[in-house]
């Protein structure tokens, strides 16, 4: 501040005059030095919303070709933000795909890598010392909640959501209950609340989703004011197959299970929509990452009384739900950020369930606990329209029967159906429905593929 000595004087000197321009100076300077803090500071934590849908398929929603079923908001969703036509699920049945989601972990380093039951109620549970996005968000200032289904460990167990980092949870925690959607109770917290309406059997008349739904909603609402994290895994359009109102699908000349299939993914949608316009309610649009995907590929094969209809392996993937071939892999998935992800982008890059935890932790300012390494890479910048991160290899495993695994190197795939079957080799560039197995053209890459096997687990 040039010109600005600090000058005393006596009275009638011009001391006092310089001393008063320098505090008005001062005062000028430091308010400067506020509003410039405000405008370079770093952006506030980011709100993370992740919505998986139980057995969503790419097949099922307006913006990845389906004609019969409306989805009018995920549509929308698509054209403000990211569509993704190779994102990957932790595997292709939901416990297992659930635990890559949440650790960071593909099936190689896993602790669940299959469908494991508990009786009376409940899956096998996540081990003591798992670490979780939740529990990696909240040492960073995060309020937590996971709504609709959690499946992987009972409240009395080392698996309970509310021993891995979430603060709230409410639904159904056993993926068995799960498959009712006229249940006689829930879970708010750990706490069973009974429903009304019960038959005596088990049924009850509260249609769950109506209380899940809602529940996002007052966790967003009580939230507004902080960072969080809401894990909203919603039980639509998983089978049982039945809803409350076949709203526009009444009238349609399908069979029962068609219309209640048609009309849960329709109600998904509308429970998003309604979630999407509370963002914007509440200004939280440009603050709140939301991602949505399913759990797994297509539950239905193309000759099944669902699938033939709606013609979910139409994108001419090959396989579905329990299957390690693209059609059970590859899963529909967006992401929508105004102002952060491009509107209208759709990508054809891969990327994995695994690759959430780095993400959330990047974009939540969080450390990770020292000595924990995931499997997954940032998305951040490829989220943002940047190129995806590049990495050696995708790994996939699954035990339910035979023991399935699948690598994907590049753009070559390969797939093995069991511990003595032999590795099928597929060229996904040239052929996505993996119809011609080149394993015996190319020999060396069969060799690279099973040395992966053999070092991912």
């Amino acid at each position: 501040m040039t010109g600005l000595a600090c000058t005393t004087g006596k009275p009638g000197h011009n001391g006092g005059k310089n001393f008063a321009a320098m505090k008005i100076a001062l005062s000028f300077f430091a308010s400067l030095c506020i509003l410039c803090g405000h405008l370079f500071a770093a952006p506030a934590k980011p709100n993370l919303i992740f919505i998986l849908s139980d057995d969503l398929a790419q097949g099922d929603l307006g913006c990845y070709g389906q004609k019969l079923i409306q989805t009018p908001n995920l549509d929308r969703m698509a054209r403000e933000g990211t569509r993704f036509t190779q994102a990957y699920c932790g595997t292709t049945v939901c416990a297992p795909s659930r635990t890559s989601l949440m650790t960071g972990l593909h099936m190689g380093h896993s602790p669940i890598r299959a469908n494991r039951e508990v009786q009376p109620e409940g899956q096998k549970p996540l081990p003591a010392g798992t670490v979780t996005v939740a529990q990696v968000l909240k040492s960073a200032g995060y309020s937590t909640a996971c709504v609709g289904k959690w499946g992987m460990g009972m409240f009395d167990t080392t698996g309970s959501p509310l021993k891995n980092g979430f603060d709230h949870f409410f639904g159904y925690n056993c993926q068995r209950h799960a498959h009712s959607y006229f249940p006689t109770y829930l879970y708010n917290d750990d706490q069973r609340i009974e429903l009304a309406g019960n038959d005596g059997k088990g049924v009850g008349k509260t249609y769950a989703q109506n209380l899940i739904a809602d529940e996002t909603l007052k966790f967003v609402k009580a939230n507004k004011d902080r960072p969080f994290f809401l894990y909203y895994s919603i039980t639509l359009p998983h089978g049982r197959h039945e809803i409350d109102d076949f709203g526009i699908y009444a009238d349609k000349p399908w069979t029962p299970q068609q219309k209640a299939y048609a009309s849960q993914v329709t109600r998904l949608d509308a429970d998003v929509g309604r979630l999407l316009a509370l963002l914007k309610e509440l200004n939280l649009d440009e603050k709140t990452l939301v991602l949505v995907s399913g759990d797994n590929g297509s539950s239905f094969a193309p000759n099944s009384e669902i699938g033939k209809l709606f013609e979910q392996a139409e994108n001419g993937l090959r396989g579905f739900k329990r299957e390690l071939y693209e059609g059970g892999l590859r899963q529909a998935s967006l992401a929508r950020w105004p102002g952060q992800v491009p509107a209208g982008r759709v990508s054809h890059e891969p990327w994995a369930f695994w690759d959430f935890l780095p993400t959330a932790a990047e974009l939540g300012g969080a450390k990770l606990p020292a000595g924990f390494k995931p499997d997954g890479l940032s998305l951040v910048s490829f989220l943002k329209g940047g190129a995806a991160p590049q990495r050696d290899y995708f790994y996939w495993e699954l035990h339910e029967g035979a023991s399935l695994q699948a690598v994907r190197f590049g753009d070559w795939k390969a797939v093995k159906n069991g511990l003595s079957a032999k590795t099928e080799l597929y060229d996904l560039k040239g052929d996505v429905g993996e119809r011609t197995n080149l394993a015996t053209d190319r020999p060396e890459l069969v060799t690279k593929a099973e040395a992966i096997f053999k070092s991912a687990r």
